[in-house]
């Protein structure tokens, strides 16, 4: 089969992004496993884990994120990400020397500076390398790593802190990180800034807000935009409820299942992380072969409505009810784990490609960056740091299942997502009533 050159160097490009994805990922979600050994070590309490495994991180990341993404716009990308790699390599070597609480949650701090242009540098990247027609299944493929970075986290990384410790899993994780940097500087390509924009350029900007030069008339040009402001909102609260159960499951299954860690790591990775990369996949494919005809918002719309319903089963399932239906060791809550798993991710690709075609090329990784620091203040930030606020304030009460009510209650935020999703329709639809020019949702 012979392969063509530009589709060579995309999907080149496409596979080394999606692995420095994955290898982010891995650093922010090993440490759903690392929460009870250091707990156990520094005495800290469920609000204090939550600081650190989120909204430690996330402050940093707001404060930074969106320059990152500004910087994205104006200088060679892979150069930049060359850089973001060998910095995260460093720190996260320094995780594992850390002493105490407050020094480990300085240096999750410092990994927040490193990670920040990742995701708005990366899907600039991707945009510019694969036409409007093909974005959404590249962009799933790209987003997917954060999935498989949760089955690795989960499984392997639970056996890594287990059978190591983890100082030594922060050691191990860290090693990719500094290889993936040399194949940025020295290896690939950045593609021209802006070569299938063209289209979308005149369907859908204004002339003048693809010529804004100055960070506040970009973002204020941006914020002006309905469909923008109600996609990112959107997407945002989605992740409080999302992002804070992948970072408490395993935790879950411990308390609540009476399961050892390595037991729940596998569970939640397997489970969990395989169910919702398939569903990552799957949306992307289906967002590709129904946007012309249908539109791409019914995805996020039908999977935040599926996964809230299966999370809030699998939550309040009982401990030991139905297994003797499902395989040795596998509790049957675990069918619903799989399924809310499943639909809570059909929102990322169709969102993230949306959002890549109504902004213009030259506000392109301002746009993702802004959407991503929002993402992950109130995602990462919010969603862990308030699971564990309400676990311990539960405690008295509830004991040890204080943290299942803990995890309702967050992921309970999706339905105010699904409300925003319905208003950017019925903006599409006043838009075509009054032929406006919008992008197709």
């Amino acid at each position: 089969m012979i392969v063509n050159k530009t589709n060579w160097h995309q999907h080149a490009l496409l596979l080394v992004l999606t692995l420095f994805y994955i290898e982010t990922f891995i650093g922010r979600q090993i440490m759903a496993v690392m929460i009870e050994p250091i707990k156990a070590e520094f005495g800290a309490t469920d609000a204090q884990m939550g600081l650190l495994t989120g909204l430690g991180f996330a402050i940093v990341f707001a404060l930074v994120g969106i320059s990152a993404g500004r910087l994205a716009d104006k200088v060679n990308r892979t150069y930049l990400l060359a850089a973001s790699a060998l910095c995260w390599c460093v720190i996260t070597i320094l995780s594992g020397f850390a002493t105490g609480f407050i020094m480990l949650l300085a240096i999750r701090m410092l990994i927040a500076v490193a990670e920040a242009p990742v995701t708005s540098t990366s899907l600039s990247l991707l945009a510019d390398s694969y036409p409007i027609e093909r974005r959404s299944f590249a962009i799933s493929c790209f987003t997917s790593g954060a999935t498989f970075a949760a089955i690795i986290a989960l499984t392997v990384g639970a056996y890594w802190v287990e059978q190591y410790g983890w100082r030594q899993t922060f050691f191990i994780i860290s090693v990719p990180a500094f290889f993936i940097s040399l194949l940025f500087f020295f290896i690939m390509p950045e593609p021209r800034r802006g070569q299938y924009d063209e289209a979308i350029d005149t369907a859908n900007s204004p002339k003048q807000v693809a010529q804004l030069s100055s960070f506040r008339e970009s973002t204020k040009a941006l914020l002006k935009r309905k469909d923008y402001r109600l996609l990112v909102s959107s997407s945002a609260i989605a992740t409080i409820g999302a992002n804070a159960f992948g970072m408490w499951n395993a935790t879950f299954l411990v308390r609540s299942h009476d399961m050892t860690l390595s037991q729940a790591g596998m569970m939640a990775g397997f489970f969990g992380g395989g169910a919702a990369a398939v569903g990552i996949l799957l949306s992307g494919y289906l967002a590709d072969r129904i946007a012309k005809r249908k539109g791409v918002l019914w995805l996020p719309l039908v999977g935040h409505i599926l996964g809230w319903i299966s999370i809030i089963i699998y939550l309040l399932w009982p401990e030991g009810l139905g297994d003797e239906y499902s395989f040795a060791g596998i509790p049957f809550a675990m069918l619903f784990c799989t399924l809310a798993s499943f639909f809570s991710v059909w929102w990322v690709s169709p969102c993230l490609t949306l959002l890549t075609g109504i902004v213009p090329g030259s506000q392109r990784a301002l746009a993702i960056s802004m959407q991503t620091v929002l993402i992950t203040l109130l995602g990462l930030g919010v969603g862990p740091m308030l699971v564990g606020v309400l676990s311990d304030l539960f405690n008295d009460l509830m004991g040890v299942e204080s943290l299942r009510y803990a995890l309702i209650i967050t992921t309970s935020a999706t339905l105010i997502s699904v409300i925003l999703l319905f208003k950017l329709k019925t903006y599409q639809a006043n838009q075509v009533l009054e032929n406006q020019p919008v992008s197709n949702i």
